[in-house]
């Protein structure tokens, strides 16, 4: 039976119908399906049974099959007037079918409060013509409930407060028109709930506090064109969630305070529109929420205040559209956004995350990671080929960034070092220069390891090189002044050296040949001791009175002095100067 077509005609002749069950009906339906031009599509030719007929069968308690039906204005609300029972009370179904049916009603189709008794309810391949569809309230005992392949043509289909029992709910490949579709309060029982591949067209999707049970649950493929998407406060069981390829339309998008409960969650592949995205709030209790290559539209997204304290929140390769992206106050096991690309302002004022991967993304605007009014607490934070042409906002000492980084089992040194250059350029950017000097002395002390350890795994004999390279720069470049970023360490590592030639030059005074003679006759009457520091400051400053003069090994090492002197005023000048002109 098709499922789009613009109108359709119903033409009621006094012939008896045999269905394919055996089942006769008094009359036939011919109902014919129009296109847009008027145009004839398909027909069906259906039993038509009388609607007094049906009230009797349920009255007496017997099995209602309306397989191959076309049932005119079908009511429980008309059944109870007409029985002279209370508005509410419970009707029951023992048994009942209407599989490739059409419902037809000027006002609503109406299965409110029952009961359905026996399991295996099929109305699928049904239609809903016209009229709103009312199941609220219903209750289907333990048994398959078939819904698929349903056509709800235009009107509201309200199913709140509807209760499954142990068995398959499905309403794979079903359409609804566009209208309301209210879930809430429904109770989908202990097994497979699937909308999978169902259409949802125009209008409010509402799931609100729906209670899906342990089952898996599966919108994969599902399409909703606009209106709005909600699951708040909807709970989920151990079973495993799909909204794999499932298409949001402009919809805004609503699964605040979900409990997720323990399966995993997948919605990779779906895409949103131009609608708002809220996660606020939502629980896993444990598992993997995977959101791989979504495209999430333009709306704002919003994972604040998450508690997957156990899980796990993969998006990488993901379209993050515009809009803003938050993950304020959320607490996560691990959160990966790799592959991504950032081009809005992303909030990572995480409350808690061993882990978060920003790994390969592109990021345009402001991360921020910067504490506020709670500190981050963060184990690791990967920022491998991170192309960033924004900002981020992180404090090297709260955010404990060297321990973030260091923390990395799965990179290696280069890879670090390079997080550690990304971090330094970024920080001279955002004006925090001290923060900066901190991160490029990392960079440069993870990038000499690198050096040595590229070297030597290229070539073993390499070795006999490279380490007196890397100890040389490690005491000049790093202890002396940390390279270049403390004038005062340069200041007390001149007078360490200075302290040392002196009393180099004493000792070799009293234990060997080696003199420092005066030239003018010794006019201060100075004694060893004072001549060895009075030459040590003369050379190391490279002032060169000419007053005393060395002799023996004194020579060859006040020349040492001198270049020492020389290189380490230039030394301290170049870290003053880069700390003054910033």
């Amino acid at each position: 039976m098709i499922s789009y077509y613009r109108k359709l005609k119903v033409k009621i002749i006094n012939k008896e119908f045999v269905s394919e069950g055996g089942i006769l009906y008094p009359r036939t339906a011919i109902v014919t399906f129009l296109d847009d031009e008027d145009i004839t599509s398909s027909e069906e030719t259906l039993g038509c049974p009388d609607i007094e007929d049906i009230y009797k069968t349920i009255n007496r308690g017997e099995e209602l099959v309306l397989d191959h039906c076309y049932i005119s204005d079908f009511s429980l609300g008309n059944y109870r007037k007409f029985y002279k029972l209370e508005e509410k009370s419970t009707v029951i179904l023992n048994g009942f079918s209407s599989s490739d049916s059409v419902f037809d009603s000027k006002t609503e189709t109406d299965f409110s409060f029952a009961l359905f008794k026996k399991g295996g309810v099929s109305f699928e391949g049904s239609q809903f013509v016209n009229g709103r569809v009312n199941f609220n309230s219903a209750h289907f005992e333990d048994g398959d409930v078939n819904f698929s392949g349903l056509f709800f043509r235009e009107g509201d289909v309200d199913f709140s407060n509807v209760r499954f029992g142990k068995g398959e709910v499905n309403f794979r490949n079903s359409v609804f028109g566009n209208g309301k579709k209210d879930f809430q309060y429904a109770d989908f029982g202990e097994g497979l709930s699937s909308f999978a591949n169902t259409e949802f067209n125009f209008g409010e999707l509402s799931f609100i506090n729906a209670d899906f049970g342990d089952g898996p649950v599966s919108f994969k493929i599902a399409r909703i064109l606009g209106g709005k998407v909600d699951f708040h406060f909807a709970k989920f069981g151990e079973g495993d969630i799909s909204f794999e390829r499932t298409e949001f339309g402009d919809s805004r998008v609503d699964f605040r305070t979900v409990e997720f409960g323990d399966g995993r969650i997948n919605f990779n592949r779906s895409v949103f529109g131009k609608g708002d995205i809220s996660f606020e709030a939502s629980q896993i209790s444990s598992g993997r929420c995977s959101m791989k290559r979504v495209s999430f539209g333009e709306g704002n997204k919003n994972f604040e205040l998450l508690e997957f304290d156990n899980s796990e929140l993969r998006l990488e390769n993901s379209d993050f559209g515009s809009g803003n992206l938050s993950f304020y106050n959320s607490r996560l096991k691990r959160l990966c956004l790799s592959s991504c690309h950032l081009d809005h302002y992303l909030d990572l004022r995480l409350a808690s995350c061993e882990y978060v991967n920003l790994s390969n993304t592109i990021a345009r605007d402001i991360i921020d990671m910067q504490p506020f009014d709670f500190d981050i607490k963060m184990d690791i934070l990967n920022l491998t080929g991170m192309r960033l042409l924004g900002k981020i906002f992180i404090d090297w000492k709260r955010n404990k960034v060297k321990d973030l980084i260091n923390r990395q089992e799965e990179t290696n040194i280069r890879q670090k070092s390079e997080q550690f250059r990304l971090l330094k350029e970024n920080y001279m950017i955002t004006g925090k220069y001290e923060y900066e000097d901190l991160a490029y002395v990392e960079f440069k002390r993870t990038e000499a390891i690198a050096d040595v350890e590229e070297a030597v795994k290229q070539n073993s004999l390499n070795r006999l090189w490279v380490w007196p390279k890397y100890a040389s720069q490690w005491l000049i470049l790093e202890k002396m002044g940390k390279y270049a970023t403390a004038p005062l360490r340069v200041l007390l590592s001149m007078l360490v050296a200075y302290t040392v030639f002196s009393l180099l030059y004493y000792v070799l005074m009293m234990f060997s040949g080696s003199s420092i003679y005066s030239s003018i006759g010794d006019p201060d009457k100075l004694g060893p001791l004072a001549v060895s520091f009075y030459h040590s400051a003369i050379t190391f400053l490279t002032i060169g009175y000419g007053d005393y003069y060395p002799s023996g090994f004194i020579r060859v090492l006040s020349g040492i002095e001198g270049f020492t002197g020389l290189f380490m005023m230039s030394y301290f000048t170049v870290a003053f100067v880069r700390k003054i002109l910033r």
